[in-house]
């Protein structure tokens, strides 16, 4: 192939790209809001028009919750995986948007609309790579793994669940998730442990002559206790550039005026690295409520109850499939570092399951989670170029 029809090729695969995107778009599938059916069906076609075996992921009632699709090599192998979000956050106040958010337009280089950036223009490149690999088993060992999850953005991360407990697909030795941004590969992320704490007190009418500790006050108290603990410096020992941070994110209780209420519940997310886990966070958010107890004792002690817990994790940069990601950016000229993110992704989760992942690295956006997303579509030829390099490097062991 000469260097024209070479670039007739890439120019054609950009398209065909964004034209799935936009009708990906035109779907709209807000987390825990629209039914997935329309989104995936749209994927559904793509893939079997292009020869890509896949099949549908449902949870344990039996709701769509992912696609994956499966391209196998010709002769045993690992196998890698590619992971994009088609769930969506919500529009927010669609009369602050200056286009509609499902209209999936191209505007001055930018793809327009809720999933430009995350993480519907992924899913399509990825559903590319994909097809390109069904049609060449014979080049590569093992195989390619696209899973595209519609449960991500209400944090249940069902699409991922159900592929790992799927006793018919193959455990992948690393994922790669798709994600917008050019300057980073997010190779880490802290993990978190959450929990529910149940502030009790006296209840009583408001304008009784007997004055008591009210669950607010003492809810208050704890709020004060949580925000004030002593936390770790960022966890340079490990090798993990962030400290640990706890945050008091809901406080509910109380109705009306005349009433003091018996029960306040207060959310905690504290973020945790690899030398201050969820047993620490756990043992800290536990000697609060103790302290609290001890102080202002109430008829019922203070319940913990712990919602979730995700360990921290980062890869080195030498570690698959960091290692990959990384060499294929710097070897198209990209200046690109390995970041730790503070938030915690679906990283966290294939850590839990001793699978390593990065997660990030796509085109520039704006407007992400907010008004007017959108994504550059310049920059798009070189991501696509560079995650199907790092694949294709992950496949054959180069």
């Amino acid at each position: 192939m000469n260097g024209d029809s070479a670039k007739d090729g890439r120019d054609g695969t950009t398209r065909s790209v964004v034209r799935l995107a936009q009708e990906l778009i035109r779907h709209a599938s807000r987390g825990g809001i629209d039914d997935y059916g329309p989104v995936l069906g749209v994927l559904e076609e793509w893939l079997t028009a292009h020869g890509v075996p896949h099949r549908r992921l449902h949870d344990g009632a039996g709701a769509p919750v992912g696609l994956l699709a499966e391209v196998a090599g010709d002769r045993p192998g690992p196998w890698w995986t590619l992971d994009a979000c088609v769930d969506t956050a919500p529009f927010g106040d669609t009369a602050r948007w200056s286009f509609s958010p499902t209209c999936g337009t191209v505007r001055d280089g930018w793809l327009q609309g809720r999933g430009a950036a995350d993480s519907k223009l992924a899913a399509a490149m990825y559903c590319h790579i994909a097809a390109d690999l069904a049609a060449r088993p014979r080049d590569f060992p093992g195989g390619l793994a696209v899973l595209l999850d519609v449960d991500e953005h209400t944090g249940g991360f069902g699409g991922a669940r159900a592929y790992l407990a799927d006793p018919d697909a193959v455990r992948p030795a690393g994922v790669i998730i798709g994600y917008p941004g050019m300057d980073e590969v997010v190779v880490g992320g802290r993990g978190l442990w959450r929990a529910t704490l149940a502030v009790h007190g006296p209840s009583g009418h408001s304008g009784s002559r007997r004055t008591v500790t009210s669950a607010l006050t003492r809810a208050v108290r704890l709020v004060h206790l949580l925000e004030t603990a002593a936390l770790p410096g960022p966890d340079h020992a490990s090798g993990f550039p962030l400290g640990p941070k706890l945050t008091v994110t809901a406080f509910h209780g109380g109705e009306g005026f005349s009433v003091t209420p018996d029960r306040v519940t207060v959310n905690v997310d504290v973020r945790t690295t690899p030398s201050f886990d969820a047993h620490h966070a756990e043992a800290l958010v536990r000697g609060a409520v103790a302290e609290l107890d001890a102080a202002l004792p109430a008829p019922v002690p203070t319940d913990v109850v712990e919602v979730a817990s995700w360990p921290a994790f980062r890869l080195r940069e030498d570690e698959q499939p960091a290692a990959a990601l990384l060499s294929a950016a710097r070897a198209a000229g990209l200046d690109v570092r390995a970041k730790t993110a503070g938030p915690s992704n679906i990283g966290n989760l294939l850590a839990s399951h001793g699978i390593p992942a990065t997660a990030g690295f796509g085109v520039p956006c704006e407007g992400l989670h907010g008004i007017d997303e959108r994504a550059s579509l310049a920059e798009l030829p070189d991501v696509h170029a560079i995650h199907r390099r790092a694949v294709t490097d992950l496949l054959t062991g180069h």
